[in-house]
């Protein structure tokens, strides 16, 4: 086929993508003027550099769903199915989330959004913040998108970049969006409290805007430079402490605190929960792996008091490590872990 005629089709389904009704008007009036432009430097076979970032920003731009939802799964009873499923103890923190998704419930039987502050979980590393926030997507049948704040250097990683600049991109929150195809996904901001100091200022006034319905609504992204509505998003929080977190964004957030796990939490945590998991992780049998019960002790504790669960994970993917190597060299097990052998497989 001649490459003007393939030329020509590619241009029209692009404008007739952008034509859809799922893009604002005032929207498909900007990329129409982008189309046309590309077009005519197409015919005119005239090389330009801005001719691909064209392409690329009109691309990612009718690709973001404006109006596409998931449809929730409104089921109390599931939802504290899988918290109990995913998370050993945490009674508390359980119990204030399912209070929460009860109420969102309760509004979406009256068909109304519900608006509260944001669920931030506030603890030491390893005490199961980012999993609980998993689960409440899970429970909630939503897509759940992490954005990392850890060393976060600059306002522009979230609100991206404008399209003066030759290298621009857009933020990580229309990106996850973009990434989610739906705009009502779960976006977990996880760490806020570990923004560089240079950029935390900036940053908390990005936060404060996308935590506030009043103003989320309608939240400009540089790279796009139009407004897109965040307001059906369920934002969610994790912190370490809540030190280096501004005050404005603290009056947004409902804290919800972690409590640190004891001996005997993590025992049943290790022994029921993530042995098991690294297993089917790791492709093996399920029970190829037994642990003598006097040894959970210092699995849990080998270097003293750990409130998280990080070391615990640690040391049993270790275990299950050196086992799936020797059924690879050709011992199929199974294997009883002892306290004469302990010292091959935690190391």
């Amino acid at each position: 086929m001649d490459q003007t005629v393939q030329a020509s089709d590619f241009f029209t389904k692009l404008k007739d993508k952008i034509s859809s009704e799922t893009i604002p008007e005032l929207l498909q009036e900007k990329l129409s003027g982008y189309m046309n432009r590309l077009e005519r430097l197409s015919k005119e076979g005239v090389y330009d550099p801005e001719f691909e970032r064209d392409l690329t920003f009109i691309d990612f731009v009718m690709n973001l769903p404006f109006q596409e939802l998931s449809t929730d799964i409104l089921d109390i009873h599931r939802a504290e199915e899988i918290l109990n499923k995913n998370h050993y103890g945490l009674k508390s923190a359980k119990d204030r989330i399912l209070e929460y998704l009860s109420v969102v419930i309760l509004n979406n039987r009256l068909g109304k959004s519900y608006h509260s502050q944001v669920l931030a979980f506030v603890g030491l590393v390893g005490s199961g913040k980012t999993s609980l926030a998993y689960s409440i997507a899970e429970a909630l049948g939503r897509k759940i998108i992490r954005i990392p704040f850890g060393g976060l250097g600059s306002v522009e990683e979230l609100r991206g970049q404008s399209r003066m600049q030759s290298e621009a991109e857009a933020g990580l929150i229309l990106k996850s969006i973009h990434d989610a195809g739906v705009c009502n996904p779960v976006i977990l901001l996880d760490e806020i409290d570990r923004v560089s100091e240079r950029s935390r200022s900036d940053v908390m006034g990005v936060l404060i805007e996308l935590l506030d319905p009043e103003q989320n609504w309608a939240f400009v992204d540089h790279y796009v430079d139009y407004p897109f509505d965040l307001s059906k998003v369920l934002f969610l929080a994790t912190a370490n402490n809540l030190t280096n977190v501004a005050t404005a964004v603290l009056d947004r957030l409902e804290v919800i605190e972690m409590p640190a796990y004891t001996d005997a939490e993590k025992i049943v945590i290790g022994r029921d929960f993530i042995l098991p998991k690294a297993i089917k992780d790791a492709g093996l049998e399920i029970d190829i792996i037994k642990i003598d019960e006097g040894l959970w002790p210092k699995i849990v504790r080998p270097l003293g008091f750990d409130a998280g669960i990080r070391s615990l994970q640690r040391n049993i993917s270790a275990v299950v490590r050196k086992v799936a190597r020797e059924v690879v060299s050709g011992n199929p097990g199974p294997y009883f872990i002892t306290a004469e052998n302990i010292e091959q497989y935690v190391s």
